[in-house]
């Protein structure tokens, strides 16, 4: 069976495109022609719109699953410290006028206290978001969630 010989083809390019194509050329160590006549069969071809859109389709799943890390973090977070200020608040008593002044003095240095000890919970795992299920039970009914006996 004889093969038919390559028509030749003369084509004006970009001389961006043009530099693109000899330096994707060089790297592969393949002739312009064999990398031009690829990209134009990939371009012609039928499947290229089905095979990015497959490509785009991955991706946007990626970011939908990553989205929804995000959010359920942050759903975390958000009743975590709203849990805590309702136990600090109620379980805090209010200081009497002699001892409010001491303790904004020591303020600062709880304060320091607190973000070296995030900062070392951070720094090594579990973190809290891990540590909770993603398949924790609906919440029961409000006003029922109250807070453990101290």
């Amino acid at each position: 069976m004889k093969i038919p010989k390559k028509k030749r083809l003369s084509a004006y390019l970009d001389p961006d495109v043009m530099h693109a194509l000899a330096d994707y050329s060089a790297r592969r160590d393949v002739s312009l022609s064999l990398v031009a006549e690829a990209a134009i069969a990939s371009f012609l071809s039928p499947d290229a719109e089905e095979r990015k859109e497959a490509a785009i389709t991955r991706r946007l799943d990626q970011i939908d699953r990553r989205v929804q890390r995000v959010e359920r973090d942050v759903g975390i977070a958000i009743e975590t410290l709203a849990l805590f200020v309702r136990f600090w608040l109620s379980l805090t008593p209010v200081l009497p006028e002699s001892a409010r002044a001491e303790a904004r003095a020591k303020g600062p240095q709880r304060y320091d206290g607190f973000v070296d000890a995030l900062g070392r919970r951070l720094s090594k795992g579990p973190k809290l978001r891990q540590e909770i299920a993603d398949d924790v039970p609906s919440a029961p009914p409000a006003g029922t969630d109250e807070l453990p006996a101290p």
